[in-house]
């Protein structure tokens, strides 16, 4: 380090002003099926894509002659592309099973599909009613049914659930516990479609083994029933009846397609994807480049997120081992200022943060001596003691909880915002805690005391590490401004109205959906919501209208 001027000097981690040579890395891309993820030279996800064959897809994008025959769109893409990622699957439906998931978690800017909040379909059956009935839904709910997939082809999904509603004899009657007075209104039992075991055909017991048996086709745990179709189809065929033959032969299909094996990649931390992501290393690279006494196994990373004059709030994100932790994550509503100042909402939540932290230790171990002894130092032998019993990083000692203090704080900000949070720090003796900030313009990290940043290289695995969790400290803040955005349009112009208590607010929007279609109400109709009277119907109408439409707001 030049101590003279405070700058870091890294001669062999200078950044790259050229676009690297994309084309060149086509010769480690196999022939196989998978999701590459295009990043720009922020490292930010701009496309995701799914292949059959990655070599000849990605060849479309960095080949010469194929870009030139691209259209406007994708040559705005192949332009802005720095690198990429792949990852390599098993087969095409895993690729598409993964290319949503990544999509709606990075939503990239080139990609259109994906992009809403439509999930695969999953097959959701519930063993302890009494009659199980195989369902779909979209969403996996705790309701203690049991559920399968997602399966990427609806259509051959659909297809395979109604044969072995059919084969099985399983009932498709809606209502949970039907009986002879459903049975009268149903034609399944007739056609031989349905074993009716709501008059008693089948024990709940036997229909119950049909339904687990029907389960595990679906699992492409029984062969025989693919087995005794395709030999149905062979005579079919033999006796020269096509038409039959092809109709079995597209059931087949659809049927192989639904059961064959694939991997779930569900949205979230806990999902373990095929990647070339190696945290750990991202890790012990980082601490290298900062020159950390120990690697950053614990980071947490500050964000504070408002817009105009409105909910500032702010985040904090933790990685363990270089993936979230998002049982630790927390969320704060910024007290000390009204308005935009990122500084001294910085200031309150790095406060609050490890004020709090310090608090906790202290009543888990009163016999420390924290005034005596460093708070880091403290907190270090704490978090040793847990460790030598076993212990995660957040536990108890003496029946009191404290979480252990991270090995590396991370804010979203240059200087003003790192110096914010590093003299709150010096406040509560956390003098010697590891700080950075990552300035979002360059991605530039700044470190206490010196002025020049340190620039680590795009393509490097430590900035995309800081990256991540610089950019999920940014989702988990903008998510809890929307949120309180939310609730503020829920407190409705109606709030001020006279006589309207919060239940018969909700009775009112309930009724009419909205405070426009309230307003275009004549008073007879607003009379009849329950808990409103012709009296209070007129007060309301008078309001709404002597208010004007400017000052709708629609929940």
């Amino acid at each position: 380090m030049d101590k003279g001027r405070g700058r870091s000097i890294l001669p062999s981690l200078k950044p790259e002003k050229s676009r690297p040579d994309l084309a060149a890395r086509l010769h480690d891309v196999p022939h196989s099926p998978g999701v590459y993820v295009m990043r720009d030279r922020l490292d930010r996800v701009i496309y995701v894509g799914k292949a059959r064959d990655l070599r000849k897809r990605l060849s479309n994008y960095f080949l010469p002659s194929a870009a030139k025959k691209a259209d406007v769109k994708t040559r705005a893409l192949i332009t802005s592309i720095w690198h990429f990622d792949i990852h390599i699957l098993r087969s095409e439906t895993e690729a598409l099973l993964l290319e949503g998931k990544l999509i709606k978690e990075f939503r990239p800017r080139y990609n259109i599909s994906f992009r809403d909040d439509k999930r695969f379909l999953l097959v959701r059956v519930h063993f302890g009613d009494e009659f199980p009935r195989i369902g779909l839904t979209r969403l996996k709910k705790d309701d203690g049914a049991t559920y399968y997939g997602p399966f990427a082809h609806s259509g051959a999904l659909r297809t395979t659930l109604n044969w072995l509603n059919k084969k099985f004899g399983l009932r498709v009657c809606r209502p949970l516990r039907p009986g002879e007075a459903d049975y009268k209104h149903c034609s399944n039992d007739i056609i031989k479609n349905c074993s009716a075991p709501c008059i008693g055909r089948v024990s709940p017991e036997d229909y119950r083994q049909r339904v687990r048996d029907a389960c595990e086709f679906l699992q492409g745990k029984s062969k025989d029933l693919l087995a005794a179709l395709e030999e149905e189809m062979q005579k079919a065929a033999a006796r020269l009846d096509f038409e039959k033959a092809a109709e079995l032969r597209d059931m087949l299909n659809d049927l192989r397609q639904t059961t064959a094996p694939t991997r779930r990649f569900e949205r979230g931390a806990r999902a373990r994807v095929v990647s070339t992501i190696d945290p750990m290393a991202d890790v012990r690279e980082l601490q290298d480049i900062l020159r950390l006494e120990r690697p950053p196994l614990v980071m947490e990373c500050f964000d504070i997120a408002n817009i105009g004059t409105a909910h500032c709030v702010a985040s904090m994100v933790r990685f363990k081992d270089g993936v979230p932790d998002n049982a630790n994550y927390r969320r704060y509503r910024i007290r000390a200022v009204s308005g935009q100042n990122d500084f001294i909402s910085m200031a309150e939540v790095i406060r609050r943060r490890f004020s709090r932290i310090l608090l906790e230790a202290a009543k888990a171990d009163p016999d420390a001596e924290f005034s005596q002894e460093a708070p880091r130092e403290a907190m270090m032998r704490l978090a040793e003691r847990q460790k030598s019993e076993g212990r995660g990083q957040q536990s108890e000692v003496r029946g009191q909880r404290f979480v252990s203090l991270p090995d590396l704080v991370i804010v979203d900000g240059g200087k003003g915002q790192l110096g914010m949070a590093v003299k709150e720090l010096q406040q509560l003796g956390l003098h010697d805690l590891p700080i950075i900030g990552l300035a979002k313009e360059n991605e530039e990290v700044y470190r206490p005391g010196e002025s020049d940043p340190v620039i680590i290289p795009h393509e490097r695995g430590a900035l995309k590490l800081l990256q991540r969790i610089r950019d999920e400290a940014h989702r988990w803040a903008n998510g809890y401004h929307q949120l309180l955005l939310n609730r503020r349009v829920a407190e409705s112009i109606l709030d001020e109205c006279p006589g309207v208590s919060q239940n018969r607010k909700t009775a009112l929007l309930k009724h009419f959906g909205s405070v426009t279609r309230l307003r275009k109400a004549a008073v007879e109709q607003i009379a009849k919501v329950p808990g409103i009277g012709a009296a209070l119907a007129r007060e309301i109408h008078e309001f709404l209208i002597t208010r004007g439409s400017g000052d709708a707001v629609t929940p």
